[in-house]
């Protein structure tokens, strides 16, 4: 691992944020799946999903029901992100938009709040806690 530099680490981590929002509309699923520790909890409402083989198959499911992922003409929109650096950990709280029809006449779907919480790894910062509020 890195030494520590916050400027680096917030940068990573604000990358971090921005990738799992990129993939999720338009990259390959493992590369998303990635993103999160193996032992990752990802809540929303809905219900929860922990670890890789639930937080894919969440994404395999969306995917399946064309309501996010390639070909859905959705986007998740990601801005207002603090981070908050406590040494190998971070919590990166941002508010997020979904749009759908964005080939014809986007649309807003739903809006509401991520708060992310991220660990230092070996391979670089992962999430290891989502939590998504909507509204």
């Amino acid at each position: 691992m890195a030494d520590p530099d916050p400027v680096r680490d917030e940068l990573e981590i604000r990358n971090v944020v921005a990738q799992l929002a990129l993939l999720a509309d338009a990259g390959e699923l493992e590369d998303y799946v990635q993103l999160f520790t193996e032992d990752a909890h990802w809540d929303m409402p809905g219900g929860p999903r922990r670890g890789h083989e639930q937080i894919r198959q969440g994404g395999l499911d969306r995917r399946a029901a064309g309501t996010a992922g390639p070909g859905s003409a959705s986007r998740h929109l990601v801005s207002t992100t603090a981070v908050r650096l406590q040494g190998d950990c971070a919590v990166a709280e941002s508010y997020w938009q979904f749009f759908t029809q964005t080939l014809t006449s986007p649309t807003l779907q739903a809006m509401g709040h991520y708060r992310d919480t991220l660990v230092r790894t070996v391979v670089g910062w992962r999430v290891s806690c989502r939590e998504i509020t909507v509204g």
